[in-house]
């Protein structure tokens, strides 16, 4: 973090400085900062690559209204399919924080939303729609998502196992 603010200090109209500080905030848990960093760059390229990123910042800092405005403002279309998918992870959390677990659930449905798939981004989706499930008290689909998950999680990046296990046994 301090590398890259200092990083800022002397080149702070680099988009990919701010970007290296926007993106090292949010991983530290620095909502406001990551926010702030993210929006310059935002502002400097006119690209929404880190969109996901901002929304999922609004989220953290209790803004989910704001998260889900940002989702639907923005041209999908136009963005790169990992970036799609995050963001429509993010959007159903925001609906989650809003009690709106329905919502979240379906939010999630799609073509990409298959068990056979193994995309990229497919563990994730899978677990982001299992813990919806889970949440929405829909506990035997929750547990087949997340075995999903599991499968598809060749870099075991998720705890999608444990969670099919607690839910299973518990």
């Amino acid at each position: 973090m301090e590398h890259a603010k200092y990083a800022k200090a002397k080149a702070s109209r680099v988009p990919i400085v701010r970007e290296a500080l926007g993106l090292v905030a949010y991983h530290a848990g620095n909502w406001a900062e990551a926010l702030s960093e993210l929006r310059a760059v935002r502002r400097m390229t006119r690209t929404d690559d880190h969109i996901a990123i901002i929304a999922d910042a609004e989220r953290a800092i209790g803004r989910p209204e704001r998260a889900l405005d940002l989702a639907k403002e923005i041209d999908k279309e136009r963005l790169a399919k990992a970036t799609q998918i995050e963001l429509a992870i993010v959007a159903a959390g925001a609906r989650r924080d809003l009690g709106q677990l329905d919502a979240a659930v379906v939010s999630l449905q799609g073509d990409d939303l298959k068990a056979e798939k193994r995309d990229p981004w497919s563990a994730r989706l899978f677990y982001a729609y299992a813990d919806n499930l889970a949440a929405a008290d829909r506990k035997d689909e929750a547990i087949r998502w997340f075995l999903n998950a599991a499968e598809a999680d060749e870099e075991d990046e998720t705890d999608a196992a444990e969670r099919a296990a607690e839910l299973t046994n518990g």
